[in-house]
């Protein structure tokens, strides 16, 4: 008897509709991602939209402007109830960012106006503006600290590790080239250790961001390509030729060996 592996024609009504909707909420999850990564990140060079610059200040800073300083000259400025703090804000970090300045100016603009945001239970992948730490880290040249790093980078393998898993599950059950299907599963994973890693290596060599950049999109693209054939193989595609006689061969065997097991 020739083993058959379990197909998306082999599944019930009620399976397609499950692994769908997860599907489709995965996607759009992932779609809110981007989105609330293109408004984190955007702007840090000063200018309007996310650059290789903007990646090359978060991991690896610059020389001539501070984390804190390209967000509120980018992002954060809107976020001020008062144009005149951002003034306030830049001299403190231009004369040299000290904590008693820092408690008597800064902290009630940061309290009143940033720390919705960035406060590490709300959201853990931007930076801490609750205490003096935190922002002098930001308020500081040199780009995310390697604890930082470390934090964000386990929350994102364990997180997306899980993720990547489910679709790939469901994408097995695909009716194509069992080596194509072998290499697509692994890609994502690689793709996400390729820019975890990456960003690393960029706080130390700025030229790096552009690997982050790529692995970050191969992972995104394959992922999509999981999400789209599953779909489409679940409700539109049906075996033919050389796949449906495998099918139909495999279906008269079990029922043969089920005969000779009775």
């Amino acid at each position: 008897m020739i083993k058959r592996y379990t197909r998306f024609s082999d599944i019930s009504v009620s399976e397609k509709i499950l692994n769908t909707v997860f599907l489709l909420t995965i996607g759009l999850g992932y779609l809110m991602a981007l989105i609330n990564m293109y408004y984190t990140h955007q702007g840090r060079d000063g200018k309007p939209g996310v650059s290789i610059e903007d990646i090359m200040i978060l991991y690896h800073g610059s020389a001539h402007q501070t984390r804190l300083g390209s967000a509120i000259n980018g992002i954060m400025e809107p976020n001020l109830s008062f144009k005149s703090d951002k003034e306030v804000i830049l001299k403190w970090i231009h004369e040299g960012a000290d904590e008693s300045g820092y408690q008597q100016t800064i902290a009630p603009i940061l309290n009143r106006d940033c720390i919705v945001c960035h406060t590490p239970a709300v959201n853990p992948a931007l930076p801490d503006l609750t205490s003096y730490q935190g922002v002098a880290a930001v308020a500081h040249a040199g780009g995310a600290s390697v604890p930082a790093l470390v934090r964000v980078s386990h929350i994102h393998l364990f997180g997306i590790a899980f993720i990547l898993y489910f679709i790939g599950k469901i994408f097995l059950l695909c009716d194509i080239n069992i080596y194509v299907k072998r290499i697509a599963v692994v890609i994502p994973f690689l793709a996400m250790l390729f820019d975890v890693m990456s960003w690393f290596i960029t706080k130390w060599f700025a030229g790096f961001a552009y690997v982050v950049v790529l692995s970050g999109a191969l992972m995104g693209i394959s992922m999509s390509i999981q999400i789209m054939l599953s779909i489409y193989q679940m409700w539109f595609y049906r075996p033919t030729g050389r796949s449906s006689r495998y099918l139909r061969r495999n279906v008269s065997d079990t029922a043969k060996s089920r005969k000779q097991r009775l």
